[in-house]
């Protein structure tokens, strides 16, 4: 943990995370129990909420997992009320849910364009807007994890490119809708270690070692790097952010590397 840290920065505080029950949501929630919150995850698998969760509570934090769809806003509002219930007022929302999957514009269907367009932007939108009611106002924070496809055209992923851009530009736009009430950020990852996002965007050693060379700093980042991010914007640090793009990419978005990099006969071109 950096030193900037203090011990115990929500203390007191309620977070509910969607897609927290995997990957790098998974992570943050952690990171966030870790420091004094209650959280609720949220996602499709009840078992992978439970095993979440269980780890938590198992190194002394409190977690619950409640099993909803981002694309059902009555499935959402459920959740909601159910974390009020269980810990109280929600003073912390992270959208994490997304889906991905690499293809060619004219490989894949006009479902399969859809499907990543609804998890990630309207899943985003029906997180944002069934959360309101129970954010604590004012003090509340929303953390959208966005990508940077939302401003770097990428080959084989116009369906993330056109979702993340929708995510990225809703946030901005509630983030003045809503404000003073509540803060809303985006964090714009790169490539992430130990992701199944980057285990199906690099599924060999040698696209993995392109992509690798492509980014300035020569790594991926960790979750431990994305979640110390989303934790300072939901800190007291942070409350005079809003409306912003973090991006923590060592750099990778600065050049054009990625598009070479997947433009690979191997790599899946449908769905």
């Amino acid at each position: 943990m950096p030193g900037i840290f203090r011990e115990n920065l929500l203390r007191g505080k309620v977070a509910l995370l969607t897609g927290g029950g995997s990957g790098i949501c998974r992570r943050i929630a952690e990171r966030f129990a870790e420091q004094g919150a209650k959280v609720a995850l949220v996602g499709r698998t009840q078992s992978k909420l439970d095993d979440a969760a269980g780890a938590i509570r198992a190194t002394g934090g409190e977690a619950v997992g409640f099993a909803a769809d981002v694309r059902d806003y009555a499935a959402l509002e459920r959740a909601m009320q159910q974390t009020r219930e269980q810990f109280g007022e929600i003073d912390i929302l992270l959208c994490g849910a997304a889906g991905n999957f690499p293809a060619a514009a004219l490989g894949m269907s006009a479902n399969g364009f859809k499907a990543v367009i609804d998890i990630d932007l309207l899943g985003t939108f029906n997180t944002c807007r069934a959360a309101y009611e129970h954010l604590r106002k004012p003090g509340a924070s929303v953390v959208a994890i966005s990508a940077t496809h939302a401003f770097r055209p990428i080959a084989w992923q116009s369906h993330v490119c056109a979702g993340k851009a929708g995510v990225d530009i809703l946030i901005k736009t509630l983030a003045i809708e809503w404000g003073p009430q509540v803060r809303l950020n985006i964090v714009t990852p790169g490539p992430v270690a130990d992701t199944e996002g980057m285990r199906r965007l690099s599924p060999t050693e040698e696209i993995k070692q392109r992509l690798t060379d492509s980014i300035p700093l020569k790594r991926f980042a960790t979750k431990d790097e994305i979640a110390d991010l989303a934790l300072f914007l939901c800190s007291d640090s942070a409350q005079y952010i809003t409306g912003a793009v973090f991006v923590c990419d060592g750099g990778s978005s600065l050049g054009g590397g990625m598009a070479a990099v997947w433009q690979v006969p191997d790599l899946p071109t449908s769905t």
